[in-house]
């Protein structure tokens, strides 16, 4: 089996709106500006090959957050194929030196979500 090659170089920012409108990814969103947080890019493309994008991005801070949904109506996270991508893709984004935070939808809902991404940024600066 082949091994996967990457190439690795400044990330492509884009500025593209979020290919769906999820209501829990919005909720978090609100809660960044609530808190006065630096701005996400919200579907940031961080590899020169692939299409990888995440939920949010703070470059700068080579923060990334993923927003995991379906994760109880076995949708795409938790099946096979998609697991694996999942993976390939967060495997690449910490090679490439980014610390990767995932949450689900109560995580969002609750708070706990910004709370742990407000305590990382802060401890950053």
């Amino acid at each position: 089996m082949r091994r996967p090659s990457y190439q690795f170089s400044r990330p492509v920012v884009t500025t593209k709106k979020p290919r769906t409108e999820s209501p829990i990814e919005e909720l978090f969103d609100l809660q960044t500006r609530a808190l006065k947080l630096p701005a996400p890019t919200r579907e940031f493309r961080f590899h020169l090959v692939r299409k990888w994008r995440i939920d949010f991005a703070w470059p700068d801070l080579q923060l990334a957050v993923e927003i995991e949904g379906g994760i109880w109506t076995r949708g795409r996270h938790t099946r096979g194929a998609g697991v694996r991508a999942d993976m390939e893709k967060y495997n690449a984004l910490a090679s490439m030196g980014w610390a990767l935070l995932r949450f689900d939808g109560e995580a969002v809902k609750s708070g706990t979500a910004i709370k742990q991404v407000e305590q990382f940024i802060s401890e950053r600066k």
